[in-house]
């Protein structure tokens, strides 16, 4: 099955790719791997924003975490024609705008590692960082950025 016919099959729409904001790109493809840089939450066009452990529930977190999967998916696809050149999920890292009493990044991140799994399988199991930062850009509650391993 292709995984266009998986997102269809789960009722995953992409999101339309951001553009950066500032002066990076938003996908590097070097040495067979695609680096994706950090992406943001975006629920139904509207970043979320907000710190984990103070305005935002772990559930948000773990939404606001899969919305920036999503994004992934959305600049690696833009990026390469089409979600079937990726072979393998290397590894997310998630970073999670937390109060310093909030110990649940893990939880949050699996949002968008759990989202790489539903689309790609024993493919989408990947390394991960989940770590907690004070402040993201545009006041995000998370961002995630990925490596993926290309076919070919």
């Amino acid at each position: 099955m292709s995984i266009e016919a998986k997102l269809a099959e789960l009722g995953i729409t992409l999101p339309e790719p951001a553009a950066p904001v500032a002066a990076y790109v938003p996908v590097v493809v070097a040495g067979g791997l695609a680096h994706v840089s950090g992406q943001l939450p975006f629920v139904d066009g509207k970043l979320v924003t907000g710190r984990l452990g103070e305005d935002v529930s772990t559930e948000d977190g773990t939404a606001a975490a899969r919305a920036c999967g999503l994004m992934l998916l959305a600049q690696v696809k833009a990026a390469l024609g089409s979600l079937d050149k990726v072979e393998r999920v290397v590894k997310l890292g998630a970073f999670v705008n937390s109060a310093g009493s909030f110990t649940d990044q893990p939880k949050v991140a699996n949002g968008a590692s759990e989202l790489m799994v539903e689309v790609f399988g024993d493919a989408g199991r990947h390394a991960r960082s989940a770590v907690g930062v004070p402040v993201l850009p545009l006041g995000a509650a998370v961002e995630v950025d990925a490596i993926f391993a290309i076919k070919g």
